[in-house]
């Protein structure tokens, strides 16, 4: 029989027997099984994982809401006068100041009834003057043929001219008036739009199709929703001292994009009911928009600052979402692994506010988090960890904790190999 040692295998071979020499060696089973903690049956010391330190601080508590921006002025331009469109003075798109014109309607016939009642005041006046006089004579002779019954009726005559007067005088304004509204001014600055009409089209006095709108767009509002029952427990976490407000609220607008929109913005209308339908509250914020970034009906983003909390920032990327919903991290406890269930009430940039689960000075682990398990030894480093990733101070590129992860597993089968 061919010994196994001086046998010379073919190709492809070799890995098998020397499998199957490891498996004779074992002593105890044809597979070496390791040991727990350990590979290949050598035991292993402590995990090292990276850690850093938590502290307490005054921590913003700010909360995003969903809104959509509303403009600050929008008007409809309508007529007042009937007749015909005989120019569009403006461009559309381009600004408007107050009392631009805008259209001008024909005004010969307006000007018509201008003269005609300017004539009304005249012959008015003349009537007036003739009454004034008569009652005047009048009375110089009351008693040398006219009567005082004469006198009255010379006194009545009187007033029923200043009556007329008054009248052609109104009806004389009525026809300036309407003569002015042949030209058609913006009652607002703002951006107007194309016009709905063209010269030569006949229009009526206040029609309900309007000839063109002039949008005021800075400032811009702002409307967002609030739920009552959110608005309640933010009202219980102030009267709590958990938050302490500010003097004033900061408000900023956040763009489709992204990006913020320069300034601060005011609270203008805060909500005095809530909707029967869905529950929430309607707010309305005011904000600057000088280059016209934000158009009416665009959807945005309100980040409000309410106030601050003494609270412990917790990286979001060292946290784990349970089954039952709770926020958990691991940390490191007397050299050994322990899971801590966080109480949280909010969020500021990468972190979650914590308030509860964890204390200042513990030390939370912020790698190799796949492989924890609760008991286990280990042996803290601390780490820099900035916006979800491990610093390597010897290296200028941040590393990931999961491609830490990897690494460490990698090196850790290069070493049982």
């Amino acid at each position: 029989m061919t010994s196994l040692l001086t046998h010379v295998p073919r190709k492809g071979m070799l890995p098998s027997l020397m499998m199957i020499l490891i498996g004779l060696m074992a002593p105890s089973s044809p597979m070496a099984q390791p040991a727990p903690g350990g590979a290949g049956g050598l035991s292993q010391g402590p995990l090292t994982v990276g850690v850093i330190t938590l502290q307490e601080s005054d921590v913003p508590y700010e909360i995003t809401l969903p809104g959509r921006a509303v403009a600050y002025e929008k008007v409809d331009i309508r007529p007042r006068v009937e007749g015909v469109i005989s120019e569009i003075s403006y461009k559309p798109g381009r600004p408007v100041n107050v009392g631009d014109l805008l259209f001008r309607i024909d005004n010969e016939t307006y000007e018509a009834s201008v003269q005609s009642a300017e004539a009304d005041v005249a012959s008015a006046e003349a009537t007036l003057e003739g009454a004034k006089i008569t009652l005047e004579r009048y009375k110089k002779i009351e008693g040398t043929g006219i009567s005082t019954a004469d006198v009255k009726d010379a006194e009545v005559e009187l007033q029923k001219a200043e009556a007329s007067l008054k009248t052609a005088n109104a009806a004389l304004r009525t026809a300036k008036l309407n003569l002015d509204w042949t030209e058609i001014h913006s009652p607002i600055s703002g951006i107007p739009d194309v016009a709905d009409i063209s010269v030569g089209s006949i229009v009526t006095s206040n029609q309900t199709t309007a000839l063109t709108t002039v949008t005021r767009l800075d400032p811009i509002y702002v409307d967002v929703q609030e739920t009552s029952v959110r608005m309640l427990a933010l009202r219980n976490l102030i009267e709590s001292g958990q938050i302490t407000p500010k003097d004033k609220l900061s408000l900023k607008l956040q763009l489709e994009t992204g990006e913020m929109l320069d300034g601060q913005g005011i609270l203008r209308s805060p909500g005095t009911s809530v909707s029967t339908t869905t529950g929430t509250v309607a707010l309305r914020m005011e904000f600057e928009n000088p280059k016209r970034m934000v158009i009416p009906g665009q959807f945005l983003r309100v980040d409000a600052t309410l106030g601050t909390s003494k609270a412990i920032l917790v990286p979001q990327g060292a946290t784990q979402r349970a089954s039952d919903g709770n926020l958990t991290v691991y940390v490191a406890r007397e050299g050994k692994i322990a899971l801590a269930t966080l109480d949280e009430i909010g969020s500021h940039e990468n972190n979650w506010i914590v308030t509860g689960g964890v204390e200042a000075g513990e030390q939370i682990i912020v790698d190799n988090i796949r492989n924890l398990k609760e008991g286990l030894e280990v042996t803290t480093t601390p780490v820099k960890y900035v916006d979800g990733v491990i610093v390597d101070d010897t290296d200028a590129s941040p590393k990931a904790a999961s491609d830490k992860d990897s690494t460490d597993q990698s090196a850790s089968a290069a070493g049982k190999e």
